[in-house]
């Protein structure tokens, strides 16, 4: 029996609770993101814990890994952003972190990816996309609408622009969420189509049964391949989420 492969996404009701009209019910997702931030905020906490001095004078093998993703995240804001984001630091790199775990969680079997789901990204990128245009409204004021006005524009040449650069700007969080969304999925759905395709040549006989190698081995280096796009895929976030943030605190 063949199973759609779109199934890895659906969003199951483990325990269901029911208020009126109003669903409460625990989910796989439920566990899935309880799961993430337990895991994060458990790590976090060994490492900032001063009884353990090792893990500040000697790292260890984990605690190089989160340093080596410190001094890449400090980079990537200070290229992107300029010293004015050094303040917002911790919300770019809590981010990464979260969306980084989410992808690889993903990959680990009878797993749920969230990021797998539009809902999920679109949040994501809304929670940026209102946090870059509060801090920008707090630095310019009202002088933050000029980003919709190119400097040296003529009045007739504005009537045009400002509606474009207007839109444009206002599905900076649309395309920020589409683009996590659809690389998970369609990498997550390309696995489960090539795995179910060996799984059922499994189940022949003769020379199709031999023939389930061929998908199997196709399967590890797109695994590998996958494993890349979910790490590229939190690092482009972050990365977009930067160029926004310095759109808004440096104008231009």
């Amino acid at each position: 029996m063949f199973y759609s492969p779109l199934e890895q996404f659906q969003i199951i009701p483990i325990f269901s609770v029911h208020l009126g009209n109003l669903d409460f019910s625990i989910t796989n997702y439920t566990f899935i993101t309880i799961f993430i931030l337990f895991i994060f905020v458990t790590y976090l906490f060994i490492l900032t814990n001063r009884k353990n001095a090792s893990l500040f004078l000697i790292p260890n093998r984990w605690q190089s890994i989160i340093e080596t993703l410190y001094k890449v995240m400090i980079s990537m804001v200070s290229d992107n952003v300029g010293p004015k984001g050094e303040k917002y630091f911790p919300f770019i790199f809590v981010l990464f972190l979260f969306v980084v775990l989410t992808n690889l969680i993903g990959l680990v079997p009878y797993s749920l990816t969230l990021t797998s789901h539009l809902i999920v990204t679109f949040s994501l990128a809304m929670i940026v996309f209102i946090s870059v245009n509060i801090a920008g409204a707090r630095i310019h004021g009202l002088k933050m609408f000029s980003l919709f006005l190119p400097a040296g524009t003529t009045f007739p040449l504005s009537l045009l622009l400002v509606p474009i650069e207007f839109v444009s700007y206002m599905f900076k969080p649309i395309s920020l969420s589409v683009r996590l969304f659809a690389n998970l999925m369609a990498g997550h759905t390309l696995l489960k189509v090539i795995a179910g395709f060996g799984w059922g040549l499994m189940g022949c006989s003769g020379l199709l049964f031999l023939a389930h190698y061929i998908p199997l081995a196709v399967l590890f280096p797109l695994f590998g391949l996958e494993l890349a796009v979910a790490l590229i895929q939190a690092y482009v976030f972050s990365i977009l989420s930067c160029i926004y943030l310095n759109d808004a605190l440096n104008l231009h």
